[in-house]
């Protein structure tokens, strides 16, 4: 074998084991939670069938971008914690307002980055708030569907689709990678410029893992479905 080919190979093939170990712990830990106990019986056991999972159930890595930034990252708990009483009100109010006319769409949003890992967790986001739930995504086209409560005009759908992108914004600038921060930054500076309704655009994504390139822009604009 070449040795300069083996040793291309071997910091990526460590760069790989590294990327799942935070998947091999959270299964271990699952493990441990199952038994209610520790000890080295039950350690060795977890860690076996957590590789044996990975392996035989093998899925593409969660690439993690190896930032984190406490600030943004408790700001986006407590705008999530603001957007579910608030909507956990209004639902309410909907529920005993004998007026009502349930009136809901399905909605389209096209995401601003590819990244499997901030797309789950915008999509988990939106769907812990109450009157919003996500029903699929199109990983390929980083399209985000969901059915919303309550949306009855052109506005009720914008709305509902600025609060899924300004979700995504906040989770990218906690967790995203820095070139994705900078560009969310970016596009913010580039909006308050041109106004509050400039199309939103796709922001740069380096682990991007499919489909169109993760540069390109979109106009933004939700497709909705009305439902009686």
């Amino acid at each position: 074998m070449n040795p300069a080919r083996a040793e291309g190979h071997e910091p990526s093939r460590w760069r790989s084991a590294w990327r799942q170990l935070p998947l091999l712990v959270a299964l271990v830990v699952l493990w441990l939670l199952l038994w209610d106990h520790i000890d080295v019986l039950t350690v060795v056991t977890g860690v076996l069938l957590a590789i044996g999972v990975t392996r035989a159930l093998y899925l593409p890595p969660v690439l993690l971008s190896g930032r984190f930034n406490p600030w943004r990252g408790l700001l986006l708990g407590l705008r999530m914690m603001f957007d579910v009483v608030v909507a956990s009100l209004q639902v309410a109010g909907l529920a005993i307002w004998p007026w009502w006319k349930p009136m809901n769409s399905l909605i389209a949003v096209q995401l601003l980055t590819r990244s499997d890992l901030v797309t789950t967790l915008t999509a988990e986001a939106i769907s812990v708030v109450p009157g919003t739930v996500v029903v699929d995504i199109d990983r390929e086209r980083g399209l985000l569907y969901l059915h919303a409560l309550g949306t009855r005009t052109a506005a009720d759908i914008d709305r509902t689709r600025r609060n899924v992108l300004g979700t995504e914004e906040r989770i990218v600038l906690a967790i995203g990678t820095r070139a994705q921060a900078e560009s969310v930054r970016r596009a913010r500076r580039e909006r308050r410029a041109a106004g509050a309704d400039a199309p939103r655009r796709g922001i740069r994504d380096d682990t991007h893992s499919g489909g169109a390139h993760s540069g390109d822009a979109y106009s933004g604009d939700a497709h909705s479905k009305e439902e009686m």
